[in-house]
């Protein structure tokens, strides 16, 4: 891997008096941790006073109840689940991040990809800054401390801020009285918010959070947006917003959120059965069940089902205690995961042609063996339906998607797919079908770099932010 990417999940609160804020960022976590199962952290703020634990491994491990007991009570607190790729899974870069300055103390939880945090770090580190990590939410977190010795009030320094970063980014900031969330003006990553009943607004990467919490969906931050969270209640600043086109991450919509999100007014689980009413139009096939890769193949399969008219059947059932072998790091780690994660149900695809929907194809391996566990249990023909175009170009944007020599359709035609993962047909979902998956109010346009290799927020110029992680025998030489 090149570059340093990640996919991870973001929720704050802000509380209108001080309360046990840090398990509502519990649950929030848990609601999220399909984001990210590397690392976690929270941070309590109780008037001005942070406390927070960050660790590697997933919330239930790190928080134990000592140190959810440790974190104590407050009036706002936020939190962080992290995916991490191989090269970057040391503890320091778990978030969220923690900044202590002069102007008075900063936690930052992001998401995304600054594709221009190499030039941002050199240059902070050139005029003094000494980092801790390797992490963009460090990057970004020092652009705000500079820009807040000259402006007048945090959010200035966030507004100034977001226009100095570029790429991908949500993020959330705490400061010692506000709350402020920020969606980058191409909103290539969800970012929303609500209320609970006790007045209480919730921050999150996707909705499902806030229904965790029993908070109520207020709405998306819009591509750009800064909001503010304080005691006076919520300030919008729209001046980065407009700028750019939208270009929302539709795999988002393919695989990475959870079905029962809305994301942009679009409801997630909506946009992946027109995938699967997609696929059943364009790649039919003569077969006798409709079968999905849990769990994000599961609504791509009904809706392929309901279309076509081809029953639909639970083929495998999933070990819940098992993450997403596509955010496990490592190819090693992915296909043993495999073994362990999914097993056909042999009575159910036995004797059967079967048409199996899962929701990519990116390097090849996990598919391979998910059919072949389905060849050993009877199943008589295998007809594959991707619900997503070709993966043919890296991503820059927070998407764990290797570079090119690494995707299987970058180097092998269709019909050569198919043979490797031994299928009898294969189709994939087209780039303009991509494109027609949301159609949500808020949904005005799509990022399918990874498709079409067109790149709205452009590419880095330098892909080297993983240098501090790589062995010195890996590193380019340097002057």
């Amino acid at each position: 891997m090149s570059t340093l990417h990640e996919e991870c999940g973001i929720y704050g609160i802000f509380a209108p008096s001080t309360t046990d804020v840090a398990s509502s960022v519990y649950y929030g976590l848990f609601a999220l941790q399909h984001r990210g199962q590397e690392s976690c952290g929270i941070v309590v703020n109780d008037d001005g006073v942070f406390t927070h634990h960050r660790d590697n491994g997933i919330v239930d491990d790190v928080f134990t109840k000592p140190v959810m007991e440790s974190l104590g009570q407050g009036n706002m607190a936020l939190g962080h689940v992290r995916y991490a790729t191989a090269n970057d899974r040391a503890r320091v870069n778990a978030q969220p991040v923690v900044i202590n300055h002069i102007k008075g103390a900063m936690a930052l939880a992001h998401n995304g990809n600054v594709i221009n945090a190499y030039e941002l770090r050199e240059e902070l580190e050139l005029s003094g800054s000494i980092f801790h990590s390797a992490s963009d939410a460090e990057v970004i977190s020092y652009v705000i401390t500079r820009e807040r010795i000259t402006s007048a009030s945090i959010e200035e320094a966030v507004r100034r801020a977001v226009g100095k970063v570029k790429g991908a980014f949500s993020f959330v900031v705490m400061s010692p009285q506000k709350m402020i969330a920020v969606r980058d003006p191409h909103g290539f990553r969800p970012l929303c918010y609500g209320q609970m009943a006790d007045g209480s607004y919730v921050v999150a990467s996707e909705s499902c959070a806030l229904e965790a919490t029993g908070a109520s969906l207020i709405r998306d931050l819009k591509p750009g947006e800064v909001l503010v969270f304080d005691k006076q209640g919520i300030r919008s600043y729209e001046d980065h917003c407009d700028k750019v086109p939208q270009a929302s991450c539709v795999f988002e919509y393919i695989y990475f959120a959870r079905p029962d999100s809305v994301i942009d007014g679009c409801l997630v689980h909506d946009a992946r059965l027109k995938a699967g009413e997609f696929l059943a139009k364009t790649h039919p096939a003569e077969a006798d069940l409709v079968v999905g890769v849990p769990d994000s193949g599961l609504d791509a399969a009904l809706g392929f089902s309901r279309a076509s008219g081809i029953p639909y059947g639970v083929g495998f059932i999933k070990n819940r205690y098992i993450g997403r072998t596509f955010i496990a790091p490592g190819q090693k780690h992915r296909e043993n995961r495999v073994r362990i994660k999914l097993n056909p149900v042999s009575g159910v695809v036995k004797g059967k042609r079967i048409v199996l929907i899962d929701d990519s194809i990116v390097r090849g391996t996990t598919c391979a063996h998910i059919v072949h566990m389905l060849r050993e249990a009877g199943a008589t023909e295998v007809h594959m339906r991707i619900s997503s175009p070709p993966f043919i170009n890296p991503c820059y944007y927070g998407t764990d998607i290797s570079s090119k020599e690494a995707l299987i359709a970058n180097n092998h035609t269709i019909e050569e797919i198919r043979e490797i993962i031994g299928v009898d047909s294969l189709g994939y979902l087209t780039q303009e079908q991509a494109k027609q998956l949301a159609t949500g109010e808020g949904c005005k346009g799509f990022c399918t770099a990874c498709f079409d290799g067109v790149y709205p927020g452009g590419c880095p110029a330098f892909e080297q932010k993983s240098r501090y992680e790589r062995k010195i025998s890996e590193k380019e030489e340097t002057k």
